[in-house]
Formats: C-alpha cells, sequence, structure tokens
C-alpha cells in the first residue's frame, strides 16, 4: 500500500501548517476558547477564502477541489494540522460530517449547500447522539412524524458538539410508528434558527463548545429530509466511520505537538546537574511514546484509504485507527505530563491542553474500549460459522 502524498496533498498540508503557525499560537487559541464567541470567524473565513481547505475534499462541479474517492486522506491532511494547533473551529462538523452527509445522501441539498460550506458561510452540528443512545448508532428516539407535505420533528439531542456556532444541524429522527431497531431513521437538514428548536450551551473539558439541542414539534419540509425516509441508518453508519479516521488524525497532530514539546523539555530541564533528557529511563519512554504514535499514524492512514472501501473493510479499519489512537493518546499524553513534572497540568503550559483534547477524542463516536468490542463483532459476526 502507497503511503505517499500525492502533490496537491502535500501542498494542502504545507499551506495550512504555514498559516497555523503564523496565525494559531497557543496563547491566541487559548484566548478564543475563553472568549464568548468560543472560536475564530475569521480564522475560518481564512480556511475558505485564502487557504481553500473547506473545498479540498469536494468534486470540483460543486466548487470544490477533485478530493480522491471519499476524500477521506484530505480529511486526515487536514485534522492532523488542526490537531497540532488545538483549532477551534468546526471542520469535523461541517466538512466531514456535514458536507459528506449532503453529498451521499442528496444531490439537491448538496447543489444547494456545499458551495455555502466551502465559502465558510454554512457551518454544521452532527445532532445524532441522544442521551440513552451512548454509542448505539441505531438508538434513536426523536420522532419524525409525517404532516402534509413535510415532517415533524420532537426529541433531545446530547452534546452536538459546535452546535453554539453552527448555521444549521443535521438531525436524525425516527418515522412515526416505527420501531426502535435499524430501519425507520431519516436525516434531516435543519436551520438552526428554524422555530422549535433550542439550544443549552456549554463549554467542554477540552475548551470546546457543546449544546444539548431540543426539538419541539419543529416543521421541516420534506425537501430537507437526506436520502430515502426511513432508510437513513447506512449513510449514518458510513458518516461515522469517516469521522472517526478524521478524529485518529487530529489525535495524531496532538499527539506529535506532545512529543515534540516532551522531548524540547526534556532537553532543557536539568536534574543534578545535566538535562533529564540525558536518563536512560526518559529516554525509553520517550520512545515508547513515538512508537505508539507511529502505529496510530499508520493505522490512520490504512482507515483513510480504505474510506471507500464496502462497509465491513470501512468498519474494521475505521474501528482499528480510533481504538489506537485513544490507546496511543493516553500513553503519549500521560508521558508528557509526568515528564513535564507539575507544569504539565497548568492551564498556562500547551501540553495539558493537548492531554485534555486527546481525551475527549477518545470518548467522540466510541472509545477504544468500545470500540474493540465493536471490532471483534465485525471480525466474527454472530452466527458466523466457526
Amino acid at each position: 500500500m502507497d503511503f505517499q502524498f500525492s502533490e496537491e496533498q502535500s501542498m494542502l498540508r504545507d499551506t495550512l501548517a504555514r498559516y497555523l503557525a503564523d496565525h494559531y499560537a497557543f496563547e491566541a487559541r487559548r484566548a478564543a476558547a475563553q472568549s464568548a464567541a468560543g472560536w475564530r470567524p475569521d480564522c475560518w473565513r481564512a480556511f475558505a477564502r485564502d487557504l481553500g481547505i473547506l473545498g479540498a475534499a469536494f468534486p470540483e462541479h460543486l466548487g470544490g477541489l477533485g478530493g480522491l474517492d471519499s476524500g477521506a486522506v484530505e480529511h486526515m491532511v487536514v485534522m492532523e494540522q488542526l490537531g497540532r494547533h488545538l483549532v477551534l473551529e468546526p471542520y469535523l462538523g461541517t466538512v466531514v460530517l456535514g458536507g459528506n452527509a449532503l453529498l451521499h445522501g442528496s444531490p439537491e441539498l448538496a447543489a444547494q449547500w456545499i458551495p455555502a460550506i466551502i465559502g465558510g458561510e454554512a457551518t454544521v452540528g452532527w445532532a445524532h447522539a441522544e442521551p440513552a443512545s451512548r454509542y448505539c448508532r441505531h438508538d434513536v428516539q426523536a420522532s419524525a412524524t409525517r404532516q402534509g407535505d413535510g415532517y415533524r420533528l420532537s426529541g433531545h439531542k446530547h452534546a452536538v458538539a459546535g452546535a453554539p456556532f453552527a448555521s444549521h444541524l443535521l438531525v436524525s429522527a425516527r418515522s412515526s410508528g416505527a420501531r426502535r431497531d435499524q430501519r425507520g431513521i431519516s436525516l434531516f437538514w435543519i436551520a438552526r434558527d428554524t422555530p422549535g428548536v433550542t439550544l443549552r450551551e456549554y463549554p467542554t473539558f477540552d475548551g470546546q463548545r457543546a449544546a444539548e439541542v431540543l426539538l419541539d414539534n419543529v416543521q421541516v419540509p420534506a425537501s430537507q429530509r437526506i436520502g430515502a425516509e426511513g432508510e437513513a441508518l447506512a449513510l449514518i453508519e458510513q458518516l461515522c466511520d469517516h469521522a472517526m479516521v478524521a478524529l485518529a488524525a487530529e489525535a495524531n497532530g496532538a499527539m506529535a505537538r506532545m512529543l515534540a514539546d516532551t522531548i524540547d523539555y526534556a532537553r532543557q530541564r536539568k536534574q543534578f546537574g545535566v538535562p533529564i533528557g540525558t536518563f536512560q529511563v526518559l529516554q525509553h519512554r520517550m520512545a515508547d511514546m513515538y512508537m505508539q504514535l507511529e502505529q496510530s499514524v499508520a493505522l490512520t492512514q490504512v482507515a483513510a484509504m480504505q474510506a471507500a472501501s464496502a462497509a465491513p473493510v470501512r468498519a474494521q479499519s475505521a474501528c482499528a485507527a480510533k481504538i489506537q489512537a485513544g490507546q496511543a493518546g493516553a500513553f503519549v499524553g500521560q508521558g508528557a505530563v509526568q515528564i513535564h513534572g507539575g507544569m504539565g497540568v497548568t492551564e498556562e503550559l500547551a501540553v495539558g491542553h493537548y492531554f485534555k483534547r486527546v481525551t475527549a477524542i477518545d470518548l467522540q463516536f466510541g472509545s477504544a474500549e468500545h470500540h474493540l468490542r465493536r471490532y471483534a463483532d465485525l471480525l466474527y459476526p454472530a452466527g458466523a460459522a466457526a
């Protein structure tokens, strides 16, 4: 398998890396996270208009740069750089989830809204999880009741990342009367300011923003349904697997930054008159951190390259990448904090914030423990011949 980036992908990575190095210093990020807005709209506009990264994975006929297959490799390239700088802007919800949902589920909505996503004018919150669903993708209790030529949606969506600054929400709901199994789930594209949509906003422990989304008889025309009625689960599965790979890439970027900061600190911090980086036990620990990171990078690359494969292959590779990213994130984060000593958990030092972010990533779309079980189920399906 060829792990080399194309010339266009390398240019995308280098351009974004230079911009973030110049405009997204840790103190600027920290100030944005503590501000009333919770993000940096000026950077989002720059992503769209100056760098063009929001369109890198979309086809040219919609105004994009023509990403290959599912665009997963382009998403991986972008998300790794965003992870290196703890970027707050909603690339995952808007481009990876929102854009792909429109692209693969509704050509009409894609033609209308993907240019707005590429231009930075539309941002998206992924409103699928519910308070009682944990990581079960088909446990949807929000209801979609037919009314005339549209639907009436009611329900409660939990921990919707980026919702406080989203212009639109992607909402899953079950058709009225459908059983609580894998059938009957639809996906809807809803403007955040639609009457009946209420957000309860809050900050998350990693410095980002999320919200509980309450739907109270929200009127949605049938034209805003993505795909066929009651047939959205396969698309939701695909989107969640793509999001897992993108999050693994973000974790890789954060781990790379933690490792680099830890090595620099170990070269400067002295005990007994010598840098602590000369101590063999710490050298071994940092070498182990490096190996964990490299394994995560390799599995993420495999998952990105298999994102357009058949569902079982895609799901297994996405699980493997998410498992390793979660386990490696804990190992690298703990090592970075321990080698930094008490400074590692202070608000002023970046390493603690990176550790919080990789911890949050492990909990998004299923923890490492959850996906270990899912991987085993995919590899050995129930009822399969021994």
